[in-house]
């Protein structure tokens, strides 16, 4: 199954779709800002290059040349001026408007066919005309569109660059502030971790945030709901240990009277009638045991010889490794073998084998009909799942409750027969 994402990574990337389409936002707006203030800079450069540097070096000339002081060449002469960021032409008056001086890089015709002051745009150029002398004619400063785009494009991309760390600034606070803000959720979780609501005076605490203090409140006050429930079914098992093992005993007992003193015709059914007596008192142990499963257990050093003696069963063989100890609660793994031991003589076992095969592991392995491979591997799905119902018997079910209430689990291993393996934690 897919694993569910994190609230915390939920709202990270939230936060970071949100930041990443307002800082597209913000880069489109600041684009347009900076596309405008970059046309009025470079404009102004334009007329501040007319007026106040090439103006002042052209208007002399043209006054001489108007006053006949000095003659130009039929060719305008291309003189040195401001270098390749701006164009200059000093154009005459009249229909050809012919250009008089001209700098580096300027077109061969004029600019402007017609006397043009102030700002206008022609083909590839950005120009600015001014008016020189008193004979007409006009000084035209220009530059290049393609290197506006390219100067544009060069400011639109240092002032986002330079933007860039105030992003991922902004991103690490948001960050450290989702951290900050999920910290509650966090701090509840480690107290669930530890919180055992069976054990008297057991309480979450005051939370770290206060709209979680009602979470905290509701979940104590199911706990102590539970607490209470529980009591009440340990009381009821405690009860029923007394009422219930006594009068089972005690039929066993006169059954077996009965069996010795009955006419030979009727010992059979007397039989039949006390084998189910005793299959009686296994259901009712085993019941017991899974009322006791979630209470504390009470370890202690167990020989298996020992526990193997605690549950005679007619029609079977019990072997024991020799030597094979481990740690465990009597009661519960006696139970635990009484219905296995059940289920083995029920298909077809004649022989059980108990053995330690490893640190805490307690085996129970028949001879009898065994289980097909995918039989198998379905009980032990069931047992990973603890969803028992329709799908083990109460002896499988039994056995896991036993071995998660010492800390471990059940396993099922291949081999001939039919093996359990009780692993019962450290």
């Amino acid at each position: 199954m897919k694993p569910l994402p994190s609230i915390r990574g939920r709202l990270l990337r939230a936060q970071l779709v949100w930041s990443l389409l307002w800082g597209l936002a913000l880069a489109a707006a600041l684009s347009l800002a900076v596309h405008h203030e970059e046309d009025e800079l470079l404009d102004e450069s334009l007329h501040s290059a007319a007026e106040g540097l090439i103006g002042p070096l052209v208007e002399p000339l043209a006054r001489a040349v108007s006053e006949g002081a000095i003659s130009l060449p039929a060719t305008a002469p291309r003189v040195a001026g401001t270098g390749a960021r701006f164009v200059w032409q000093l154009v005459g008056r009249g229909p050809a408007a012919p250009v008089i001086l001209a700098s580096p890089g300027a077109p061969a015709r004029a600019l402007q066919a017609t006397a043009t002051a102030g700002f206008a745009n022609v083909t590839g150029w950005r120009v600015y005309g001014m008016a020189v002398g008193s004979e007409g004619r006009m000084l035209y400063v220009a530059q290049n569109r393609d290197e506006r785009a390219e100067a544009k494009m060069g400011l639109v991309l240092a002032v986002l660059l330079a933007g860039l760390p105030m992003v991922l600034l902004g991103l690490l606070w948001l960050n450290a502030r989702v951290r900050h803000d999920l910290q509650p959720l966090q701090d509840l979780s480690d107290r669930l971790a530890g919180y055992d609501p069976l054990r008297p005076g057991s309480s979450l605490g005051p939370a770290l945030d206060q709209e979680l203090q009602p979470v905290h409140a509701a979940i104590d006050a199911l706990a102590a709901r539970l607490a209470h429930r529980v009591a009440h079914e340990r009381a009821f098992a405690a009860h029923a240990a007394h009422a219930l093992r006594t009068p089972l005993a005690g039929i066993d007992a006169q059954l077996a009277v009965a069996l010795r003193e009955a006419p030979v015709p009727l010992r059979p059914r007397l039989q039949r009638v006390r084998a189910a007596s005793v299959r009686l008192q296994r259901a009712v142990t085993a019941l017991l045991a899974m009322f006791r499963s979630g209470a504390e257990v009470e370890r202690q050093p167990l020989d298996l010889a020992t526990l193997a003696a605690r549950v005679p069963v007619e029609g079977l063989v019990l072997q024991v490794q020799p030597g094979a100890a481990l740690q465990g609660d009597a009661d519960l793994l006696t139970a635990a073998l009484l219905n296995l031991l059940d289920n083995a003589q029920r298909h077809g076992a004649h022989t059980v084998t108990l053995a330690a095969p490893g640190p805490g592991i307690l085996s129970v392995h028949d001879d009898g009909s065994g289980a097909s491979p995918e039989r198998r591997a379905a009980l032990q799905a069931a047992i990973d799942a603890q969803d028992y119902a329709g799908r083990t018997g109460l002896g499988l079910m039994l056995a896991d409750l036993v071995a998660r209430a010492h800390g471990g689990s059940v396993e099922l291993p291949e081999g001939p027969g039919f093996t359990v393996w009780l692993r019962l934690g450290p």
